[in-house]
């Protein structure tokens, strides 16, 4: 499929999707997002991807919604009535088997039952931040800067970001980067718990991949699907219902290929060949 606002590339088992606006520093728009979500429903359908990376072309990640998209919608009724709707259709579009909490507009990000990394190669802002805090792991450039924006914008915690990054950084430090809106620097955002690594920007593609690679060839893709499905679901369970969870997964684990395939590697100290089934 040809995109506009998006470029995708498999190598190595390895989904990488580019937002491409490098001149915008790759600030969002309806296309992109249509783009970005058809996307990552055909990579978690293709049995050759393994990993997805999400990460930014240029200087950026993604530095928020695009400001002609917000000027637009002050002072003009039906272009906001539009855009309403348009976050309305994405969430009507969700799958029935899906927890309706995951249905919402971004929050189908951890639906997509392959490890997602977000490769924060710049700047991170506003509606950029919330799509990374979406992602499963995120890995910061030296040079990445994190802000929320919404305060200095006249707006509002959006898009579950309130329920988000309470839980990466605690209550304290999320209410600082919401109230405030001011931009921090990766070390900040390692220390708080924002990003789980960063690497030098010379090297940050490579260290990157480096990690992807090791998921995509040394880990089970069942064992990853179902862990996945275990940690997102666990946010809104107890930790009875956890273990019966677990207990469940466990037994039909025994006797998937993945299982078979991952004692034979061990004992015949060689590369796993895991099938994902």
């Amino acid at each position: 499929m040809t995109y506009q606002q998006i470029q995708v590339d498999l190598t190595d088992r390895i989904f990488t999707l580019t937002l491409n606006r490098p001149e915008k520093l790759n600030a969002w728009t309806p296309v992109m997002e249509s783009e970005v979500l058809q996307a990552l429903r055909e990579a978690d359908t293709d049995e050759n991807v393994r990993v997805i990376l999400l990460t930014g072309a240029g200087r950026g990640f993604c530095a928020g919604a695009d400001m002609e998209l917000l000027t637009s919608l002050h002072g003009d009724s039906q272009i906001a009535r539009d855009y309403e709707m348009q976050l309305a259709s994405a969430e009507r579009s969700s799958q029935s088997t899906i927890r309706a909490d995951f249905q919402k507009t971004y929050s189908y990000i951890p639906t997509i039952s392959k490890p997602i990394i977000a490769a924060l190669n710049g700047a991170t802002v506003g509606l950029g931040l919330v799509i990374s805090l979406y992602c499963d792991i995120r890995f910061a450039s030296d040079q990445a800067k994190f802000g929320t924006a919404f305060a200095r914008r006249g707006l509002i915690a959006e898009h579950g970001i309130s329920w988000l990054l309470p839980r990466l950084v605690g209550i304290s430090n999320a209410l600082d980067l919401l109230y405030s809106a001011r931009v921090i620097d990766s070390a900040e955002a390692l220390n708080m718990g924002l990003v789980n690594r960063v690497f030098p920007h010379a090297s940050f593609r490579e260290d990157v991949r480096n990690y992807a690679r090791e998921l995509a060839d040394l880990a089970s893709p069942r064992s990853q699907r179902v862990i996945k499905r275990q940690v997102y679901e666990a946010l809104f369970q107890g930790l009875g219902k956890a273990i019966d969870v677990a207990n469940g997964e466990m037994i039909e684990s025994f006797s998937s290929e993945d299982f078979k395939e991952g004692v034979a590697h061990f004992l015949e100290k060689r590369p796993p060949r895991f099938t994902g089934r």
